[in-house]
């Protein structure tokens, strides 16, 4: 089959989407399959070669001129890729691959993978549509989103081909006990809860350390707010990590306070690492979890209710280790090849109907 996957770019900077779509990539071309992706480039073309994933660079950005540009490189890629399915990850390759389909015999895929946006409604543009989790699923559903196109693959990171084996990678040196997020620096992922929850619990655990580990548009803001508590000089933002297992190997507690999140794969790594996990109770989070089986669900934008979760784990080592151990238990469906594998199926699918 000669797949060909479209999205905006294809940088190594913790982007969920890419980081799922490069995956993809890879492993179908791993089974046998011809495989390319259209992007605006990035540090992952190296490992894509390795796969034999061709690339081609497209410039997608968002103005009229540059857009009609595109159309026309996207036609020439097309005619020489001649692909069975493409497969759109953001909003401006579903609408590149719909408009331009009319000469071509390809079927559509589009995955949604933020649905909160007002601008996922336009995923149905695809001939099939999946959904990250179940969560999203029922939300896109609930916008009107045709049943007969959806289809459900959760996601999973566990023997990524970006990171490679957990056992190769060496843990960082952290202060213990440490609890740590791996999250965009963005107010959506509950930083500034994350940090007040910290503050009201840390005078009651002197050696306990918080690392905030990524970046984003809000980080000047939440460097402030660390700054202004009393426990500044145990508040530590560690940037983007490219493998942040090191952090996570090193963790007593992982916590992920996002205010929405359609699925959340730092916490399928977090659970392979042997994190006790903390997570809010929202969209395809407990899903990960196993609804409660996993991990710790805590309601959202809540810093009292996290701060209560934490102090449960770290006052009560037996139930940290309990933790610690369920987060590991049952990985098995978080293994890239089911993703993959469940992905090729949409596909086979769909070319059967055409």
């Amino acid at each position: 089959m000669r797949v060909l996957h479209i999205l905006n770019h294809i940088r190594k900077v913790g982007n969920g989407i890419v980081n799922v779509a490069v995956d993809l990539a890879c492993l179908q071309a791993q089974a046998g399959h011809q495989v390319s992706i259209v992007s605006g480039g990035g540090e992952y073309e190296t490992l894509l070669t390795q796969y034999e994933v061709e690339h081609f660079l497209l410039n997608q950005t968002r103005t009229w001129p540059n857009l009609a540009r595109a159309a026309v490189q996207y036609r020439t890629i097309v005619r020489q890729v001649q692909p069975d399915i493409v497969h759109a990850h953001m909003m401006t390759g579903v609408i590149l691959a719909r408009g331009l389909k009319l000469w071509s015999q390809y079927g559509l895929v589009a995955t949604v993978h933020n649905e909160f946006q007002e601008n996922a409604k336009l995923m149905r543009l695809a001939d099939r549509v999946i959904a990250v989790s179940q969560a999203v699923a029922e939300s896109m559903q609930n916008r009107r989103m045709p049943a007969h196109k959806l289809r459900v693959v959760t996601n999973g990171t566990i023997q990524s081909p970006r990171l490679g084996l957990l056992k190769e990678c060496k843990p960082a040196l952290l202060h213990r006990p440490a609890i740590t997020t791996v999250a965009g620096m963005n107010l959506r992922k509950g930083i500034a809860e994350l940090i007040e929850a910290f503050e009201l619990i840390a005078l009651d655990f002197p050696e306990a350390h918080l690392y905030l580990v990524g970046h984003g548009p809000d980080q000047k803001k939440f460097q402030k707010q660390a700054r202004q508590t009393r426990v500044a000089n145990r508040i530590h933002f560690e940037g983007f990590q490219p493998d942040p297992r090191a952090y996570l190997l090193s963790s007593d507690v992982f916590v992920l306070a996002s205010h929405r999140e359609p699925f959340g794969l730092v916490i399928s790594e977090a659970r392979e690492s042997g994190c006790a996990i903390i997570a809010s109770n929202v969209d395809g989070i407990p899903e990960v979890l196993e609804h409660g089986r996993a991990g710790l669900l805590v309601p959202p934008a809540n810093s009292s209710a996290l701060a209560t979760a934490i102090v449960e784990l770290l006052e009560n080592s037996n139930k940290l280790n309990y933790w610690r151990t369920q987060a590991q238990q049952n990985l098995d469906w978080l293994n890239v090849s089911r993703t993959s594998t469940e992905t090729l199926n949409v596909y086979h699918e769909l070319r059967q109907v055409n």
